[in-house]
Protein backbone atom coordinates (compact mmCIF):
# COMPACT_ATOMS: atom_id res chain seq x y z
CA UNK A 1 0.00 0.00 0.00
CA UNK A 2 1.44 3.33 -0.97
CA UNK A 3 1.05 6.70 0.77
CA UNK A 4 -1.34 9.03 -1.01
CA UNK A 5 -2.43 12.51 -0.06
CA UNK A 6 -6.02 13.68 -0.45
CA UNK A 7 -5.45 14.44 -4.12
CA UNK A 8 -4.34 10.87 -4.71
CA UNK A 9 -0.64 11.64 -5.27
CA UNK A 10 1.75 9.01 -3.95
CA UNK A 11 4.66 10.37 -1.90
CA UNK A 12 7.52 7.90 -2.13
CA UNK A 13 11.09 9.14 -2.40
CA UNK A 14 14.10 6.80 -2.45
CA UNK A 15 11.96 4.02 -1.09
CA UNK A 16 10.71 6.10 1.81
CA UNK A 17 7.00 6.68 2.06
CA UNK A 18 6.03 10.12 3.30
CA UNK A 19 3.09 10.05 5.64
CA UNK A 20 0.90 13.07 6.21
CA UNK A 21 0.57 12.75 9.97
CA UNK A 22 -0.18 15.62 12.31
CA UNK A 23 2.39 16.63 14.93
CA UNK A 24 1.66 15.44 18.46
CA UNK A 25 -0.21 17.93 20.64
CA UNK A 26 2.53 18.00 23.31
CA UNK A 27 5.06 18.99 20.63
CA UNK A 28 2.83 21.78 19.32
CA UNK A 29 2.26 22.97 22.91
CA UNK A 30 6.03 23.22 23.51
CA UNK A 31 6.50 25.02 20.19
CA UNK A 32 3.90 27.70 20.99
CA UNK A 33 5.09 27.99 24.57
CA UNK A 34 8.63 28.68 23.31
CA UNK A 35 7.39 31.25 20.81
CA UNK A 36 5.38 33.05 23.51
CA UNK A 37 8.32 32.94 25.92
CA UNK A 38 10.65 34.33 23.25
CA UNK A 39 8.28 37.20 22.54
CA UNK A 40 7.90 37.94 26.27
CA UNK A 41 11.68 37.81 26.79
CA UNK A 42 12.26 40.17 23.87
CA UNK A 43 9.60 42.58 25.14
CA UNK A 44 10.80 42.57 28.77
CA UNK A 45 14.55 42.81 28.18
CA UNK A 46 14.87 44.66 24.89
CA UNK A 47 11.76 46.80 24.52
CA UNK A 48 10.94 47.94 28.07
CA UNK A 49 14.53 47.79 29.34
CA UNK A 50 13.32 46.67 32.77
CA UNK A 51 15.22 43.41 32.89
CA UNK A 52 18.93 43.30 33.67
CA UNK A 53 20.92 41.93 30.79
CA UNK A 54 23.96 39.74 31.20
CA UNK A 55 26.32 42.73 31.06
CA UNK A 56 24.51 44.47 33.92
CA UNK A 57 24.49 41.25 35.95
CA UNK A 58 28.23 40.84 35.33
CA UNK A 59 28.96 44.43 36.38
CA UNK A 60 26.89 44.04 39.55
CA UNK A 61 28.64 40.79 40.45
CA UNK A 62 32.08 42.30 39.73
CA UNK A 63 31.27 45.29 41.97
CA UNK A 64 30.12 42.95 44.75
CA UNK A 65 33.29 40.86 44.40
CA UNK A 66 35.43 44.01 44.59
CA UNK A 67 33.53 45.14 47.69
CA UNK A 68 34.05 41.76 49.36
CA UNK A 69 37.75 41.73 48.45
CA UNK A 70 38.15 45.19 49.97
CA UNK A 71 36.36 44.06 53.12
CA UNK A 72 38.69 41.04 53.42
CA UNK A 73 41.80 43.13 52.84
CA UNK A 74 43.84 43.26 56.03
CA UNK A 75 43.56 46.56 57.83
CA UNK A 76 46.70 48.38 59.00
CA UNK A 77 47.81 46.95 62.29
CA UNK A 78 47.98 49.01 65.45
CA UNK A 79 51.21 49.74 67.32
CA UNK A 80 50.14 47.47 70.16
CA UNK A 81 49.16 44.65 67.80
CA UNK A 82 52.49 44.81 65.96
CA UNK A 83 54.39 44.85 69.26
CA UNK A 84 52.55 41.66 70.28
CA UNK A 85 53.94 39.97 67.17
CA UNK A 86 57.47 40.42 68.55
CA UNK A 87 56.62 37.90 71.28
CA UNK A 88 55.89 35.16 68.70
CA UNK A 89 59.33 33.64 68.16
CA UNK A 90 58.20 31.58 65.16
CA UNK A 91 56.92 34.70 63.42
CA UNK A 92 60.12 36.61 64.26
CA UNK A 93 62.20 33.75 62.82
CA UNK A 94 60.09 33.79 59.65
CA UNK A 95 60.57 37.56 59.50
CA UNK A 96 64.33 37.16 59.89
CA UNK A 97 64.43 34.69 57.00
CA UNK A 98 62.34 37.01 54.80
CA UNK A 99 64.51 39.98 55.86
CA UNK A 100 67.68 38.13 54.88
CA UNK A 101 66.20 37.18 51.50
CA UNK A 102 64.71 40.54 50.55
CA UNK A 103 66.09 43.33 52.74
CA UNK A 104 69.67 42.37 53.61
CA UNK A 105 71.05 43.56 50.27
CA UNK A 106 70.37 47.17 51.32
CA UNK A 107 70.08 47.01 55.11
CA UNK A 108 72.73 44.35 55.89
CA UNK A 109 72.25 40.90 57.42
CA UNK A 110 72.02 42.36 60.93
CA UNK A 111 70.22 45.57 59.93
CA UNK A 112 73.44 47.60 60.20
CA UNK A 113 72.77 49.51 56.97
CA UNK A 114 74.64 49.28 53.67
CA UNK A 115 72.79 51.29 51.04
CA UNK A 116 69.71 51.66 53.21
CA UNK A 117 69.67 53.14 56.70
CA UNK A 118 70.82 51.38 59.86
CA UNK A 119 67.82 49.72 61.50
CA UNK A 120 69.54 48.98 64.81
CA UNK A 121 69.90 52.53 66.17
CA UNK A 122 67.27 54.88 67.56
CA UNK A 123 67.09 57.23 64.53
CA UNK A 124 64.39 56.76 61.89
CA UNK A 125 63.85 58.52 58.58
CA UNK A 126 60.11 57.83 58.28
CA UNK A 127 59.09 57.29 61.91
CA UNK A 128 60.05 54.52 64.30
CA UNK A 129 56.60 53.50 65.53
CA UNK A 130 55.54 49.98 64.54
CA UNK A 131 52.78 51.32 62.27
CA UNK A 132 55.33 53.61 60.58
CA UNK A 133 57.59 50.61 59.90
CA UNK A 134 54.63 48.61 58.62
CA UNK A 135 53.64 51.44 56.26
CA UNK A 136 57.20 51.83 54.93
CA UNK A 137 57.62 48.10 54.29
CA UNK A 138 54.15 47.88 52.71
CA UNK A 139 54.24 50.99 50.54
CA UNK A 140 57.99 51.54 50.19
CA UNK A 141 59.72 54.89 49.77
CA UNK A 142 60.34 55.17 46.06
CA UNK A 143 62.20 58.49 46.40
CA UNK A 144 64.82 56.72 48.53
CA UNK A 145 64.88 53.51 46.46
CA UNK A 146 62.87 51.39 48.91
CA UNK A 147 60.41 49.21 46.96
CA UNK A 148 56.90 48.40 48.18
CA UNK A 149 56.94 44.83 49.47
CA UNK A 150 53.23 44.26 50.06
CA UNK A 151 52.53 42.72 46.64
CA UNK A 152 55.72 40.64 46.71
CA UNK A 153 55.59 39.31 50.26
CA UNK A 154 51.92 39.51 51.12
CA UNK A 155 50.42 40.86 54.34
CA UNK A 156 51.46 37.99 56.64
CA UNK A 157 55.13 38.03 55.63
CA UNK A 158 55.23 41.84 55.79
CA UNK A 159 54.04 41.63 59.41
CA UNK A 160 56.71 39.01 60.08
CA UNK A 161 59.44 41.28 58.64
CA UNK A 162 58.15 44.20 60.72
CA UNK A 163 58.19 42.00 63.84
CA UNK A 164 61.82 41.09 63.11
CA UNK A 165 62.84 44.71 62.48
CA UNK A 166 61.20 45.66 65.78
CA UNK A 167 63.55 43.19 67.50
CA UNK A 168 66.52 44.97 65.86
CA UNK A 169 65.60 48.40 67.24
CA UNK A 170 68.14 49.86 69.70
CA UNK A 171 70.55 46.91 69.45
CA UNK A 172 73.14 49.36 68.04
CA UNK A 173 75.03 47.02 65.72
CA UNK A 174 78.10 48.85 64.34
CA UNK A 175 77.47 50.00 60.80
CA UNK A 176 76.12 53.02 59.02
CA UNK A 177 75.80 56.16 61.21
CA UNK A 178 72.31 57.17 62.40
CA UNK A 179 70.07 58.89 59.87
CA UNK A 180 66.82 60.71 60.53
CA UNK A 181 65.18 61.75 63.76
CA UNK A 182 65.74 59.95 67.06
CA UNK A 183 62.66 58.08 68.20
CA UNK A 184 60.95 59.63 71.19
Amino acid sequence: MSAQDKSGIVHVYDGIEEMDNHLPNWWLFLLWLTVIFGFGYWYYFHTTGQGRGSLEVYRAEAAEAARLAEARKPKPDSDAGLMLLVQDQGLVDEGKLNFQQTCAACHGLKGEGIIGPNLTDDAWLHGGKPTDLHRVVNEGVLAKGMPAWEKVLGPQRVRAVVAYVLTLKNTNVPGKPPQGEPEK
